[in-house]
């Protein structure tokens, strides 16, 4: 509550300044300049009288001396007296800052009786009274602001909509509350589509999935044109697969937006859809090849797809754009019209106006060293000075002289690398890790892990990568109980399970248990390539072939992976298609010549490519 005190507080001179400035300001902002173009038009005089003046460097001083609860009624009276939005709204901040939300809706409620025609005051009510909890008076301020609404601007204010409501903690009385108001714009065709879209989005919020879908199908029908039934279908994807028709049927429109097709690669590459990925950054860069952003992400694609050539005429691309512009395509980055799309931040460790280079020099450091190029990776890396980064740059560099038989100095050079983030000592034991891991030295691997586990003892990462290797080096029983005790830590560590799940299928053991893990694992992810793939695999050992072709046909369409397509083409194998397992197997070999179970698989079966 704020302290309601009418005590007089003596101000020093700096603060009777600052308070004249205050007041200042407030009169600048209620009573603009007018603009060069209209110096002959009469003069606008000014609301602000001597009382008014007094009153704000009352309320002003108050303020500045610890007594917000006098300031707030000072001001409240001021706004009051004077039908003045902007004391209003600084009325309303004052309470806010001093966590006194009653005082805060009533000084909303007062703008709104003062001022009826002001939408931001209904706003202002509306999202006080959600954060209070008080979700069952909220129907009356949301049924005027729409209402208040001009017929062009309702589609938006719709949509806009659920963004009151995230943080509201009964999401099914949500939903009521939308059912309670929308029925009309429900029925107008101009809002229809907008409107389905918000009832979707506050049906998955509740935890309705299905039924957010079948808005998102009906809102397309009304007008195929519009991008919020899209994106409502792209927060459902991977978990409801028939969404992505919704997406792909919007992108088949002549006008789409650039950045529901960028959205939608950001759900197939976390999905780890690379190859379908790429097919829709293909359609960005021909569309719009003067943008740099999309080449960086699709040469990441690419070389996470083994296709060095076009991960360096991708990376290439994007840095010759980039230094021929220096600012980032903020400002040609397309935005989706669509007001409930919020933004993320940045990844802080890319941020800044080179950050995108240095991510660009790395991942093309990468492409030289898959081509065996390592002084090409050197020069990259060379360029890649960044003291965020400096861990990742090391890290590759120590794999360039591993790759040259130094491995002990690359070891060293990796744990020299001063820790300017507390995170830095685990991730230097990931980054070793990983480059003896792609050195094949399994055991090394497997000690630095152990290691770091005993003092890090329920870290999941270092567990679970400790069980990777742990299987490496035959200690099938030691990676089991790392697992499961991954699983313990984090019910929904999705990769733990079917890790589990694989191995066991893989020894061919268990098969009705690794069946019901692989299974737990793409429930919690689904459309998964590589989880799709080991339920694939386990469904070929338990002698479910066309299943299993099903299964690794699909997983190996979404990411056309070696190990994936060296399961697939036994399946074939095993049911006569030989031609087409060579086939497949002379691709994976291309991409992946020391992938070990392609190797192992040719040899158990004895074919020669």
């Amino acid at each position: 509550m704020l302290a309601l005190s009418p005590r007089w507080r003596a101000a020093t001179r700096h603060a009777l300044v600052a308070a004249l400035l205050a007041a200042g300001a407030v009169q600048a902002q209620t009573v603009p300049a007018p603009p060069a173009a209209a110096a002959s038009a009469p003069p606008v005089n000014s609301t602000l009288d001597a009382p008014l003046f007094y009153q704000l460097l009352v309320g002003e001083i108050e303020l500045r001396s610890g007594q917000a609860g006098t300031a707030y009624q000072v001001l409240l009276d001021a706004a009051r007296r004077s039908r003045d939005e902007q004391l209003f709204r600084r009325a309303v901040e004052i309470a806010l800052q001093a966590r006194a939300g009653d005082q805060a809706l009533t000084a909303a409620k007062a703008w709104n009786t003062a001022l009826p025609e002001s939408a931001e005051a209904l706003r202002y009510q509306i999202q006080l009274l959600m954060a209070m909890n008080r979700q069952a008076e909220v129907a009356e301020p949301l049924r005027t602001l729409l209402a208040q609404t001009p017929v062009v601007e309702q589609p938006g204010m719709i949509a806009s909509m659920p963004r009151f409501f995230q943080r509201a903690p009964d999401r099914k009385q949500v939903v009521e509350l939308f059912e309670q108001i929308l029925p009309p714009y429900l029925d107008a065709v101009g809002t229809r589509s907008a409107a389905r879209v918000a009832l979707g989005r506050a049906w998955l919020a509740a935890g309705d999935a299905p039924r957010a879908l079948t808005l998102a199908r009906r809102a397309q029908v009304d007008d195929p044109t519009l991008p919020g039934p899209a994106l409502l279908a792209l927060e459902l994807l991977p978990g409801q697969p028939d969404a992505q028709r919704i997406v792909e049927n919007y992108l088949q429109q002549p006008k789409a937006e650039p950045a529901v097709r960028l959205a939608y690669v950001r759900v197939l590459s976390g999905a780890q859809r690379y190859a379908d990925a790429v097919a829709q950054l293909e359609i960005v860069t021909r569309a719009q090849p003067e943008v740099a952003a999309p080449w960086l992400t699709l040469g990441a694609l690419h070389l996470e797809l083994r296709h060095p050539q076009q991960a360096q005429e991708a990376l290439e691309r994007f840095v010759a754009l980039r230094q021929a512009a220096p600012p980032p395509d903020a400002a040609k980055a397309p935005e989706v019209h669509d007001p409930s799309v919020i933004e993320t931040d940045e990844d802080p460790a890319t941020a800044g106006e080179d950050g995108d280079l240095v991510q660009a020099w790395l991942l093309l450091a990468q492409v030289a060293e898959q081509r065996g190029d390592l002084q090409a990776a050197e020069a990259w890396l060379s360029k890649a000075d960044s003291p965020q980064r400096a861990l990742e740059v090391q890290a590759r560099r120590a794999m360039l002289v591993a790759r040259q038989g130094r491995v002990a100095e690359a070891r060293a050079m990796i744990r020299a690398t001063p820790e300017r983030q507390p995170d830095d000592a685990r991730a230097k034991v990931l980054a070793e890790s990983h480059m003896l891991r792609e050195l094949k030295l399994w055991r090394e691997a497997h000690e630095v892990l152990a290691a770091a586990n005993v003092r890090q003892p329920d870290d999941v990462t270092l567990l679970y990568e400790q069980a990777m290797m742990a299987e490496k080096v035959g200690r099938t029983d030691e990676m089991e109980q790392l697992l499961r005790r991954v699983i313990d830590l984090k019910p929904d560590h999705a990769h733990a399970y079917n890790a589990l799940g694989y191995s066991l299928a893989d020894r061919n053991q268990r098969l009705p248990e690794a069946r019901d893990l692989i299974a737990k694992a793409l429930s919690l992810s689904p459309g998964d390539p590589f989880i799709t793939d080991s339920l694939g695999w386990v469904e070929y050992r338990l002698g479910n072939r066309a299943e299993a072709l099903r299964l690794l046909r699909a997983a190996f369409s979404a990411r056309p992976d070696p190990e994936i397509a060296t399961h697939l083409g036994e399946v074939l194998w095993s049911q006569g298609e030989q031609e087409e397992a060579r086939r497949l197997w002379r691709e994976a070999q291309a991409r992946d010549a020391d992938n070990e179970v392609l190797r192992e698989t040719l040899a158990r079966l004895k074919v020669d490519l």
